[in-house]
Parts: structure tokens; sequence; C-alpha cells
């Protein structure tokens, strides 16, 4: 294999590892690192979008392993996050909230990689969905906030990841 071809996958590779990495972080109750962590994981996924274009080396391989790999960056580990920061207080509705979060983002990579693309994603990509529950929690850490406004916007994330009324050209 050609080592043009794999720089691509090198970032993607490096986005898993933040997305790893900012899970360990959670154990160790380090929320701002972790949610820092999943934002510079953001970067890392954007990157290895363009790179793969700009060298010409898209490939089915390379698309399955972006979508696992963004799973556990932006679907697991931001839950795993707010799980962990604050839903865990309200129990079993925030383990829901958290769940949903998680599945609506592996629904989504899962529909998009069977899906014919017409020049439009529908809903909002779990990268951004991801990025802003790392927000989310950097926000809460420096500011009083209400764990039932947080859940519902985890669940209005949720809904806008796999919902066919939300339309984005891609670039």
């Amino acid at each position: 294999m050609r080592v043009k071809a794999q720089l691509p996958n090198m970032l993607t590779y490096l986005n898993l590892t933040l997305g790893l990495l900012a899970i360990v972080c959670i154990v160790s109750e380090q929320y701002v690192i972790s949610a820092l962590l999943i934002i510079l994981a953001a970067l890392m996924d954007r990157l290895d979008g363009k790179l793969a274009r700009k060298l010409d080396v898209e490939s089915e391989f390379g698309k399955e392993l972006d979508s696992l790999c963004d799973l556990i960056s932006f679907g697991v580990a931001p839950a795993i996050l707010m799980w962990s920061f604050h839903m865990a207080d309200i129990g079993v509705l925030g383990f829901f909230v958290v769940a949903l979060f998680a599945i609506s983002g592996a629904y989504r990579l899962a529909f998009f990689n069977i899906t014919d693309f017409d020049g439009f994603y529908m809903g909002i990509p779990i990268t951004l969905c991801g990025g802003i529950v790392a927000l989310m929690a950097i926000y809460s850490a420096n500011y009083a906030t209400n764990i039932y406004v947080l859940g519902f916007i985890m669940l209005l994330l949720s809904y806008a990841m796999v919902s066919k009324r939300i339309r984005l050209k891609k670039r």
C-alpha cells in the first residue's frame, strides 16, 4: 500500500486515539480535558476527510474506518462524559438520554454508509453533535447548569442526527 493512501487513515486513527483518551480522562474525573480531547478529535476528523479528497485516496475502507472511529469519539465518549459528569444524578432517565444519543449517532453513521449520496446529508453530523456536547460539558464546569436542560439539549441533538427534516449540503 502506498504511504500517501494511508495518511488520511492515520488522522482517523488519531481521532480514535483522542476519543479513547477522552474516555480515560472521564474515569479520572478530568471532564474539561475530556471535552477538549473530543473537540480536538473533531479537528482530526475534519482533516482526514479533506486530506483524502485532496490526495484523491477516498475508499470504502476509509469511509467505514472513519464511521467506526467517529462513533467512539463523538457518540460514545460524549455520552459517557455527560453520564459521568451530570446524567448519573438523574438515574435511569439520564442513562436513557445518553444511550439515545449514542444510538442516534450509530444509526446516522450506518445510514450514510449504505445510502447513495445525492449531495445532501439529512440531519446534523455526529461530529458536530459530539462537539456541542463537549462544549456543554466545558460550560457546565464553569457555570451552574440545570441537568434537565442539558438532557433536553442532548435529546434535541439525538433527534437532529437522525431527522430527515434537516438537510445540509455537502461542502
